[in-house]
């Protein structure tokens, strides 16, 4: 079994800000499919919410941009249906990513979030930055 992935939005909002280690993990690691993104509806449709919001207009092409990635996400995406309800982490909607993850066996979760998400590992799943997972499985 190789490597699967869940990403937290800001991951997605921060690639299409700028060309940082997300937008590298984003674009060479998940679009060109070298590793499977696991995604739910739940998280989809944030994904959807969040990128869409009007504050991100401010940037250059943001809003064609986000919407492109979101075709190529849905499409690149695994989904899958998480059998658990978590409420480990404050900003509650953040326990959906650890839901996917677990019901998706998945290796990682990627997050620049290190105030919700104060631990480095849940259930076997590493929790790490964007530079942590671009330099340790994408290269």
């Amino acid at each position: 079994m190789g490597i699967k992935v869940v990403l937290d939005t800001n991951v997605l909002v921060s690639a299409l800000i700028s060309s940082s280690y997300p937008s590298k993990v984003v674009f060479d690691c998940v679009i060109d499919k070298k590793i499977p993104i696991c995604l739910s509806q739940a998280i989809f449709e944030e994904y959807k919410e969040v990128l869409t919001r009007p504050k991100f207009s401010k940037f250059l092409n943001f809003q064609t941009n986000a919407k492109d990635l979101l075709v190529k996400l849905e499409r690149a995406g695994e989904f899958y249906k998480p059998t658990v309800k978590l409420e480990l982490i404050k900003d509650e909607p953040d326990n959906r990513f650890l839901e996917v993850a677990l019901v998706a066996q998945a290796n990682f979760i990627v997050t620049g979030n290190t105030n919700d998400f104060t631990f480095s590992e849940y259930e076997g799943i590493q929790i790490v930055s964007p530079k942590f997972f671009y330099e340790t499985c994408c290269q």
